[in-house]
């Protein structure tokens, strides 16, 4: 087995990552100046200081205010190159990309700019880290206003693999969005949803229902309906869980309390992501690392949830099987 240092880099792919939410605050200056857009803060410290999240809202509230420094195609790219980079030193061999278009055409930005600017950081990401885009519909803004960005976005789906649905959890159901789900599906579109995280068991069950996912993001809410659980384990349906941004958001108060050896034990198929890393207190590798070393996940575990990441992951057969031959030469290196 690798020794301790290399548990971060086992070779995985992440499934549940907001390129927004990889927004570090010395990045967030550096666009500030670059684009002259005045910030509430004097220093990277005291914005870095307000990340104290007491649920979902009070992280969203300063998650979009952050968003106002990306205009530019350009910044789109830096913000996505800089993620890819630290992704592929912490193992990550494919990622699935969330975006929120609406968070920037609602400030004017043209979806072919934030489309146009991360998808030519996806171009020239080092060959080794593949990626892919999906496109999240924030659901807390109307169904109406989902199926605008569907439409937006048409002339640039050779760009993007999926659409997905996130943002405010409580109060906001996904079956509001069957209509604009099932026109991304007709359109050759894979489909996630985020359910389970704040909202109770009844999201993913509606998210499974009326919008058809492929897979669930977090999830975790999930373990309150038995019969959910048996119906996740018999469809072997991903869970894209986030250990450290449940524990930020106030789900767990520390991670020893998570339910992930739960969710393992009940055979669910889980895989392990970031989230929002800049945020939230780590990539997806420190991600490992902490429910390695905080969580006693066993090695034997960790390299199962790597697995079930490649399995879990859109990349055609062919490169899943490479990369899962990668995770089982890596887990056999002294």
């Amino acid at each position: 087995m690798p020794s301790e240092p290399g548990i971060s880099r086992i070779p995985k792919a992440e499934l549940h990552v907001h390129i927004e939410g990889t927004l570090e605050p010395e990045m967030v200056f550096d666009l500030a100046a670059r684009n002259q857009v005045p910030l509430a803060y004097d220093s990277v410290d005291e914005l870095r200081a307000r990340y104290r999240f007491t649920d979902l809202q009070s992280f969203l509230d300063i998650y979009y205010a952050n968003m106002a420094v990306l205009r530019t195609e350009r910044d789109f790219a830096d913000l996505a190159s800089a993620y890819l980079t630290r992704a592929a030193a912490q193992g990550v061999r494919h990622a699935e990309i969330f975006f929120d278009p609406q968070a920037h055409t609602r400030r004017g930005v043209p979806i072919a700019t934030v489309i146009n600017g991360l998808s030519a950081a996806v171009r020239d990401a080092a060959p080794e880290t593949s990626a892919e885009l999906i496109l999240c519909f924030l659901r807390d803004e109307s169904a109406e206003s989902a199926m605008e960005t569907l439409r937006a976005a048409e002339p640039h789906l050779d760009q993007i693999i999926g659409v997905g649905l996130d943002s405010a959890e409580v109060g906001y159901p996904p079956a509001g969005f069957t209509e604009v789900f099932r026109q991304a599906a007709k359109l050759g579109l894979r489909t996630v949803a985020h359910a389970g995280e704040e909202g109770p068991p009844e999201y993913v069950r509606q998210a499974l229902d009326e919008l058809g996912v492929h897979r669930i993001d977090h999830g975790i809410r999930a373990l309150e309906d038995a019969e959910l659980v048996r119906r996740l384990r018999i469809e072997q349906i991903p869970l894209t869980v986030c250990p450290l941004s449940n524990v930020r958001l106030g789900g767990f108060p520390d991670l020893a309390a998570h339910t992930l050896p739960r969710l393992l034990d009940e055979g669910l198929l889980v895989t392990i992501n970031s989230d929002d890393p800049a945020y939230f207190g780590g990539y997806v590798g420190d991600n490992f690392a902490a429910i390695h070393e905080q969580l006693a996940i066993p090695e034997a575990r960790l390299y199962e949830l790597a697995t079930n990441s490649i399995r879990a992951s859109f990349l055609p057969h062919e490169r899943q099987r490479r990369l899962l031959d990668e995770i089982t030469e890596y887990a056999a290196k002294p």
